[in-house]
């Protein structure tokens, strides 16, 4: 069905294709599957956009795929039940082992969150259910999930793509 799709839609000439309906329950090594078979099938000079996928494994493999663009709720879904994304790892800060710890969520992120909040503030108002905490969270998660396709894009540029991100190319989960 999605290569008789692909056929049907190219015919269209769009501005742009998207691949959807992979991310909805879908088991990380089914994702990649479809992933990898249906983006040979869009016009590689127009946009290719894969809809639903916000891990870093997840995008890293769209991009290793062909894929140019892809949204997902996943940062700030996490950022409401009191998560970050830390390199990659989620971090539930209602966890006691944040209650006293006066790092930023990450040393060498540049966020506006991590320059100005500890782990054990954010954690505090994650825990008294205070916006303000969803927010921080949300704001780390997003520029978390920005800095990882910049450093992608960047990589690409530079010829090292698989080089590194082979990590996050294998079907292995992260924490």
């Amino acid at each position: 069905m999605r290569q008789r799709s692909a056929a049907e839609l190219t015919q269209f000439d769009l501005p742009g294709y998207a691949i959807g309906g992979v991310s909805v329950g879908e088991p990380p090594e089914l994702i990649a599957k479809i992933v990898a078979a249906t983006t040979p099938l869009l016009p590689p000079h127009k946009p290719r956009y894969l809809m639903g996928v916000g891990t870093h494994r997840e995008m890293a493999q769209a991009v290793a795929a062909g894929i140019d663009l892809f949204d997902c709720v996943i940062p700030t879904r996490l950022a409401r039940h009191g998560a970050a994304l830390v390199k990659g790892a989620r971090w539930n800060l209602k966890n006691q082992q944040f209650k006293s710890d006066l790092l930023p969520l990450d040393p060498d992120c540049n966020c506006y969150t991590c320059q100005n909040f500890s782990r054990a503030y954010i954690s505090h108002l994650v825990r008294s259910q205070e916006i303000l905490g969803y927010t921080l969270l949300s704001i780390h998660n997003i520029y978390e999930l920005i800095s990882f396709t910049q450093k992608m894009r960047q990589a690409i540029i530079n010829g090292t793509f698989y080089d590194e991100f082979a990590h996050w190319l294998t079907l292995e989960m992260s924490v």
